[in-house]
Formats: C-alpha cells, structure tokens, sequence
C-alpha cells in the first residue's frame, strides 16, 4: 500500500529527537510538511535541514509543523538538531515502517553497491489530515522555497 494526493494521510507513531512519542494525527488543525531524508550530518541532508531551519518562520506564519523523517537513532537526531539549531522534530523511523508506508524505502545504488534506504521525499498534509502534494526524488537546491510557495499559495 502506498499514499495517494487526495487520500487521507496514514496515521503513525514515532519517537520524537525530545523523547516524546509523536503522532501525525497530533498535528490536525495544522498544515504538515513531512519530509524523509536518508541520513543526519550527510551534506544533502544537511542543507536540506537547514533551508527548512531558514525558512521555518515562513512555514510557521502559514500555521504548519515540520516533520523530519529519517532511520537514524535518537541520539544522531539530538546532535543533528544541537549543531544545526533546527527548529523542528525529527522522528525516529529505524525500522522504516513509515518510510515504507510512503513508499520511499527504496533499493538505491553509490558506487556500485546496492543497499535499501530512503529515497528523499516532502509529503504536504492539510489541517484535515489529507495528503495535498508530494515531491519525490526529491533535489534539495530550491526544494524548500517550492514548498512553502505551495503552501502559501494552496493552504492558506
């Protein structure tokens, strides 16, 4: 089973980088950008984490949460966000099962060896909890100002 545009976005729960148990029906009466990235301190992740981080205050006028997604363990999460300052949660998947769920635990290719891992992906969700737009394979260089035009001209 993979998400749908139009369909209601499948409910999960995962440790937050704070320790708290999150759920994405917890964010209802929001917008939520869900984005998943293969992996914290790596220079795309970086910069796409960052750019989030940069525009954050944009995001947040037009009343939506973001949600970082990604395999690594909780402890990577607090350093991620402790040397970045990110302002915003990054959840815990090591097991990909939502990743999974939205289909971007894929079987990738870097220099001649395969692995599975996360494909980068933004998911938008409306204050009503349905899946609105997504990017997949996703480009980090001018991603983020993509979406907050989305959101700014779609969701608000």
């Amino acid at each position: 089973m993979s998400v749908k545009v139009g369909e209601l976005a499948p409910d999960f729960e995962l440790v937050s980088n704070n320790g708290d148990m999150v759920k994405l029906s917890d964010f209802r009466e929001k917008n939520v950008i869900l984005y998943f990235y293969p992996k914290d301190m790596t220079p795309g992740c970086t910069t796409e984490a960052c750019d989030f981080r940069d525009y954050h205050k944009g995001f947040s006028e037009l009343d939506t949460v973001i949600l970082g997604i990604s395999p690594d363990s909780l402890e990577s999460h607090k350093k991620f966000i402790e040397k970045y300052e990110l302002p915003f949660l990054l959840l815990v998947d090591d097991e990909h099962k939502v990743a999974e769920l939205y289909d971007v635990w894929k079987l990738k290719k870097n220099f001649g060896k395969e692995y599975m891992g996360i494909e980068r992906a933004t998911f938008v969700i409306n204050k009503e909890g349905m899946l609105v737009n997504e990017w997949r394979k996703v480009k980090v260089n001018g991603h983020v100002e993509e979406a907050l035009k989305y959101i700014r001209e779609n969701l608000s």
